[in-house]
C-alpha cells in the first residue's frame, strides 16, 4: 500500500480537477454545518501559528467533534505551507489552508481510489486509537 501522504496528495489533486475542495476554517465550518452529508474528508493542518493561536485550537477542537459525530474521516497534517503548496490556486488560500475539505461529487457516481485508501488508513487509525 502506498503512503497515507501520497495517497492524501492524490485524494486533494483530484477533488480540486473536479471542483470539490473547500479551503479555510470559516468556509469549512459552514460546508460541515450547512449540508455535512456533503462532506467526504477533512485535512486540519497544523503550523507554528497553531501553537500561539487559541482560537485556532478552538475551531480544530470544534471541526474534529463535528467530523466524529458525522463520521467523516479526518487526518492532522503537520506541514500547512506545503499543504497550501498542492491546493493553493489563489493568494488567499494560502494564507488559510489549515481546514480543507473533499466533498462528494453532486451525483454520487465517483469512485476514487486515493481517498479510498485514506478512508482505510483513518479507519485503521481509530481501531489503534491514534488518528
Amino acid at each position: 500500500m502506498q503512503s497515507p501522504g501520497k495517497s492524501l496528495k492524490e485524494a486533494l489533486l483530484c477533488a480540486q480537477s473536479e471542483d470539490r475542495l473547500t479551503v479555510g476554517v470559516y468556509e469549512s465550518a459552514k460546508i460541515m454545518t450547512d449540508d455535512p452529508d456533503s462532506v467526504s474528508f477533512c485535512v486540519l493542518a497544523m503550523d507554528e501559528e497553531f501553537e500561539c493561536d487559541i482560537a485556532l485550537q478552538i475551531h480544530f477542537t470544534l471541526i474534529q467533534s463535528f467530523c466524529f459525530d458525522n463520521d467523516i474521516s479526518i487526518v492532522r497534517v503537520s506541514d500547512m505551507q506545503r499543504l497550501a503548496e498542492i491546493v493553493g490556486d489563489k493568494a488567499e488560500q494560502l494564507e488559510d489552508a489549515h481546514c480543507i475539505l473533499i466533498t462528494n461529487p453532486a451525483d454520487g457516481s465517483w469512485e476514487d481510489p486515493a481517498l479510498e485508501k485514506l478512508h482505510l488508513f483513518c479507519e485503521e487509525s481509530r481501531r489503534l486509537n491514534d488518528w
